[in-house]
Protein backbone atom coordinates (compact mmCIF):
# COMPACT_ATOMS: atom_id res chain seq x y z
CA UNK A 1 0.00 0.00 0.00
CA UNK A 2 0.97 3.59 -0.60
CA UNK A 3 -0.26 6.43 1.28
CA UNK A 4 -0.47 10.01 -1.03
CA UNK A 5 -1.28 13.52 0.31
CA UNK A 6 -1.84 15.90 -2.07
CA UNK A 7 -1.21 19.88 -2.67
CA UNK A 8 -0.97 22.84 -4.62
CA UNK A 9 -4.57 23.27 -5.34
CA UNK A 10 -6.43 26.85 -5.55
CA UNK A 11 -7.93 28.81 -7.23
CA UNK A 12 -6.67 30.49 -10.91
CA UNK A 13 -7.66 32.60 -13.63
CA UNK A 14 -9.08 31.02 -16.85
CA UNK A 15 -5.79 31.07 -18.95
CA UNK A 16 -3.77 30.64 -16.02
CA UNK A 17 -1.44 27.90 -14.70
CA UNK A 18 -1.07 25.43 -11.79
CA UNK A 19 1.20 22.45 -10.72
CA UNK A 20 -0.86 20.14 -8.33
CA UNK A 21 1.53 17.65 -6.11
CA UNK A 22 1.04 14.35 -4.43
CA UNK A 23 3.72 12.83 -2.10
CA UNK A 24 3.12 9.75 -1.17
CA UNK A 25 4.63 7.05 1.35
CA UNK A 26 5.62 3.46 0.96
CA UNK A 27 7.73 1.05 -0.58
CA UNK A 28 5.40 0.35 -3.74
CA UNK A 29 5.62 4.05 -4.71
CA UNK A 30 8.15 3.43 -7.51
CA UNK A 31 7.23 0.19 -9.05
CA UNK A 32 3.32 1.94 -9.13
CA UNK A 33 1.80 3.49 -11.81
CA UNK A 34 0.05 6.60 -10.83
CA UNK A 35 -2.96 8.57 -11.68
CA UNK A 36 -4.42 11.79 -11.68
CA UNK A 37 -8.27 12.16 -11.64
CA UNK A 38 -10.72 14.63 -11.00
CA UNK A 39 -14.05 15.11 -9.98
CA UNK A 40 -16.75 18.25 -10.44
CA UNK A 41 -19.63 18.96 -8.29
CA UNK A 42 -22.49 16.52 -9.23
CA UNK A 43 -20.50 14.59 -11.62
CA UNK A 44 -19.07 11.26 -11.90
CA UNK A 45 -14.58 11.19 -11.35
CA UNK A 46 -13.05 11.06 -14.31
CA UNK A 47 -10.07 10.11 -15.51
CA UNK A 48 -7.17 12.75 -16.23
CA UNK A 49 -3.40 11.59 -16.98
CA UNK A 50 -1.33 8.27 -15.69
CA UNK A 51 2.19 7.76 -15.62
CA UNK A 52 3.81 4.86 -15.68
CA UNK A 53 6.42 3.60 -13.21
CA UNK A 54 9.18 4.74 -14.44
CA UNK A 55 7.87 7.85 -15.91
CA UNK A 56 8.74 7.00 -19.38
CA UNK A 57 4.98 6.48 -20.67
CA UNK A 58 2.04 8.77 -19.95
CA UNK A 59 -1.80 8.81 -21.23
CA UNK A 60 -4.01 11.63 -21.14
CA UNK A 61 -7.80 12.16 -21.53
CA UNK A 62 -8.56 14.01 -24.82
CA UNK A 63 -9.98 17.15 -22.80
CA UNK A 64 -6.44 17.67 -21.51
CA UNK A 65 -4.25 16.40 -24.09
CA UNK A 66 -1.85 19.55 -24.85
CA UNK A 67 -2.22 21.67 -21.61
CA UNK A 68 -1.67 19.15 -18.64
CA UNK A 69 1.57 17.33 -17.95
CA UNK A 70 1.92 14.34 -15.69
CA UNK A 71 5.43 13.93 -14.66
CA UNK A 72 7.09 11.93 -11.32
CA UNK A 73 9.80 12.17 -9.00
CA UNK A 74 11.04 8.73 -7.98
CA UNK A 75 14.05 10.34 -5.77
CA UNK A 76 10.95 12.49 -4.34
CA UNK A 77 8.23 10.14 -4.35
CA UNK A 78 6.18 12.26 -5.78
CA UNK A 79 4.07 12.91 -8.74
CA UNK A 80 3.23 16.08 -10.53
CA UNK A 81 0.59 17.47 -12.82
CA UNK A 82 1.50 20.85 -14.65
CA UNK A 83 -1.88 22.50 -15.83
CA UNK A 84 -1.62 25.41 -18.23
CA UNK A 85 -4.53 27.10 -19.86
CA UNK A 86 -6.89 26.29 -17.94
CA UNK A 87 -10.41 26.95 -18.37
CA UNK A 88 -13.55 27.13 -16.14
CA UNK A 89 -14.51 23.24 -16.84
CA UNK A 90 -11.13 22.25 -15.49
CA UNK A 91 -12.87 23.43 -12.07
CA UNK A 92 -12.91 19.81 -9.63
CA UNK A 93 -11.55 18.18 -7.02
CA UNK A 94 -8.17 16.19 -8.31
CA UNK A 95 -6.92 13.06 -6.76
CA UNK A 96 -3.84 10.98 -7.46
CA UNK A 97 -3.90 7.41 -6.90
CA UNK A 98 -1.71 4.37 -7.36
CA UNK A 99 -2.07 1.24 -9.38
CA UNK A 100 0.02 -1.60 -8.29
CA UNK A 101 0.57 -2.79 -11.82
CA UNK A 102 3.13 -0.28 -12.74
CA UNK A 103 3.36 -0.72 -16.49
CA UNK A 104 -0.62 -0.47 -16.82
CA UNK A 105 -1.76 3.14 -17.82
CA UNK A 106 -5.16 2.84 -16.66
CA UNK A 107 -8.31 5.31 -17.09
CA UNK A 108 -10.43 2.60 -14.98
CA UNK A 109 -10.36 3.98 -10.89
CA UNK A 110 -11.03 0.26 -10.23
CA UNK A 111 -7.29 -0.35 -11.31
CA UNK A 112 -6.24 2.39 -8.58
CA UNK A 113 -5.75 0.73 -5.35
CA UNK A 114 -4.87 3.43 -2.98
CA UNK A 115 -6.40 7.46 -3.34
CA UNK A 116 -5.15 10.74 -2.32
CA UNK A 117 -7.93 12.66 0.00
CA UNK A 118 -7.89 15.19 -3.17
CA UNK A 119 -7.33 18.91 -3.74
CA UNK A 120 -9.49 21.45 -4.68
CA UNK A 121 -8.93 23.54 -8.43
CA UNK A 122 -10.92 26.00 -8.99
CA UNK A 123 -10.53 28.66 -12.57
CA UNK A 124 -12.59 31.08 -12.88
CA UNK A 125 -14.26 32.95 -15.70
Amino acid sequence: QVQLVESGGGLVQAGGSLRVSCAASGRTFSSSAMGWFRQAPGKEREFVAAISSTGVSTRYADSVKGRFTISRDNAKNTVYLQMNSLKPEDTAVYYCAADLMGIRLSSNPGNFGSWGQGTLVTVSS
